[in-house]
Order: C-alpha cells, then sequence, then structure tokens
C-alpha cells in the first residue's frame, strides 16, 4: 500500500512521526480523509477524534484539540495543542471541564468569553467520547 510521511505534534510532543497509510482529522465541515498523494492544502482541525494507521499496525484513534494540518508533496503537518491516547485522558478531570464548560455557556458572558467556553466544552466532550470508547471496546486504561 502506498505510504506518507506524517508528523503528529502537540504543543508540548512529537507525538508521531513516520509513514502513514491513512489520516482522518476532524474538521470544520468534517471528517477529512488524507491517503498517499493526497492534494496539497491547508485546513483547520476542531476538537475530536483523529485516527491514523501506521504500516503493518492496527489503526489508532487519539484525541486531538483545535490545531492546524498541511499536507504538502505527500508530507503531512499535523499541529494541535494537544493530542491524546484513550488511556492518558483522564476521566473524572474530562467530566469537570465538561462541567465548569457548560455552567459557563449559561452565564451571561461576553462574546469572547463564550466562545472559549463553547471551545473547552468541545475539548472535554471529545475527550470523554474517546475515552469511553476505548474502555468499551475492553481495552485497560487508566
Amino acid at each position: 500500500m502506498n505510504t506518507f510521511r506524517v508528523h503528529l505534534l502537540s504543543a508540548n510532543r512529537t507525538f508521531y512521526e513516520g509513514e502513514c497509510e491513512s489520516l482522518v482529522i476532524p474538521a470544520v465541515d468534517g471528517q477529512y480523509g488524507v491517503l498517499a498523494g493526497h492534494c496539497n492544502t491547508i485546513t483547520a482541525l476542531v476538537p475530536g477524534k483523529l485516527s491514523f494507521r501506521a504500516p503493518g499496525q492496527e489503526e489508532q484513534e487519539v484525541a486531538v484539540s483545535a490545531g492546524i494540518m498541511k499536507i504538502e508533496e505527500n508530507d503531512v503537518l499535523v499541529l494541535a495543542d494537544s493530542i491524546l491516547r484513550p488511556e492518558e485522558i483522564d476521566e473524572e478531570r474530562a467530566e469537570r471541564e465538561l462541567a465548569m464548560a457548560k455552567e459557563a455557556m449559561l452565564q451571561k458572558l461576553g462574546r469572547q468569553e463564550y466562545l472559549s467556553a463553547q471551545a473547552q466544552l468541545a475539548r472535554a466532550a471529545s475527550k470523554l467520547k474517546i475515552r469511553r470508547s476505548y474502555m468499551r471496546g475492553g481495552r485497560q486504561g487508566k
């Protein structure tokens, strides 16, 4: 199968760099898939599930925050504030973040504060969804 080079980078670490057979990111207008030979592009990531498959390995699913993806000459760069494996997600903390974001959105906030709470809500909901899906799959985690 054809592969392409991928760089999954978060603010505090290099999550994965290497060959990749497929990549699916959460984008503003839905899921965005990438295979070898994809045309050059730049797009925004939204909080959600990112999945990728390295050659000879099972597909991996991770939680990703907002960021960007750039594809250039069969080389894909994903930059995100955070990229977390399901087992790295603290479910209780994510639930607290979700509750705080919901409460903040109910307050009479200015536009900037509302948008910030909305982004926090999306990040927390994404983490919980990925963590719970991982746990339902019978995998061990924290």
